[in-house]
């Protein structure tokens, strides 16, 4: 079944862009991850031009996270000053990373950069989440458990001046702390397509020191509106946005987000993660050999 993606100027299988689409909703029921992060890179290898695929992947985010923070906030488990706070700092983020793209589309360097930065963000969260997986199941075997990590914010975070008190996180802190955080993962909002999780949610419970039972929920309302503005910035700036793409993706996400949750009621924890960190290293080599070989068909989308 072929479609014509308007923006990305190319045919496409609509059946495999919704297989695609149901492969990250799996990925994002069995893991507890958007599955943005891995949404962009299956596209650039199916041949979606980067730029297109960065800023589809973030509309699907955004409908994607929308049922996640209604079941959050139901549970009272989304600290909205917090969130609200990196909103704010998302929004400022995708302001700068949509100038940055433009400079960087007029350098003709945007897909380069798009590539290596998955390659370096990817490579180095999924070396990490092997790490952790490898050295839960050897405590596992072993029987002797892994010591907890005690949950503090960062002294950096403590030396930050005009402190607020964030009572749902449980945290006396200044605010540029998560201003500053917002801002970042929308810049790479605006670049990569992601909706930011992957990083956000590590950041929030050993930089911030957040309390665990909110951080999800709290992520989840930082992506939300960060992906929603990032998706009009592409709509008003780039112009990179395909609504074809981005409803097929969508439509396969909230299938396979029902499939993943399934599935991982069944499966050990740990190995889950181990199997997440495999596929994410796997993607990142795959990226890193793309930049490496020429491709058949060269092109871009650049402005007019």
């Amino acid at each position: 079944m072929d479609v014509y993606l308007p923006i990305a100027n190319l045919s496409v299988n609509g059946i495999i862009i919704v297989g695609l689409g149901a492969l990250t909703g799996i990925l994002s029921g069995m893991f507890g991850v958007g599955g943005g992060f891995l949404t962009t890179p299956l596209m650039i290898f199916y041949g979606i031009p980067p730029t297109v695929a960065a800023a589809s992947a973030a509309s699907q985010v955004t409908g994607a996270s929308v049922s996640g923070v209604f079941a959050h906030a139901k549970r009272g488990n989304v600290d909205y000053l917090m969130g609200s706070v990196m909103v704010f700092g998302g929004i400022v983020g995708t302001g700068l990373g949509a100038l940055l793209f433009n400079l960087l589309a007029r350098l003709g360097q945007i897909d380069t950069v798009i590539n290596i930065l998955y390659v370096v963000m990817l490579g180095s969260i999924g070396g990490l989440m092997a790490k952790e997986s490898i050295q839960a199941i050897r405590a596992e075997r072993s029987g002797v458990p892994i010591a907890a990590k005690k949950r503090r914010h960062h002294p950096m975070v403590a030396s930050l001046p005009m402190r607020w008190r964030f009572y749902r996180s449980g945290l006396y802190i200044s605010p540029l702390a998560p201003l500053l955080l917002g801002i970042f993962t929308g810049i790479l909002t605006m670049l990569m397509g992601i909706g930011g999780g992957f990083i956000l949610v590590p950041a929030m419970l050993y930089i911030l020191g957040m309390s665990a039972n909110v951080v999800v929920g709290t992520s989840l309302w930082q992506i939300l509106f960060t992906t929603i503005a990032t998706t009009m910035m592409h709509s008003m700036t780039t112009h990179a946005v395909d609504i074809v793409l981005a409803s097929l993706l969508l439509l396969g996400s909230v299938t396979g987000a029902q499939l993943g949750a399934q599935f991982a009621q069944k499966a050990s924890p740990v190995k889950l993660r181990l199997i997440l960190a495999l596929i994410v290293l796997l993607v990142a080599a795959r990226m890193a050999l793309g930049l490496g070989y020429r491709p058949d068909e060269i092109y871009t989308v650049a402005p007019l």
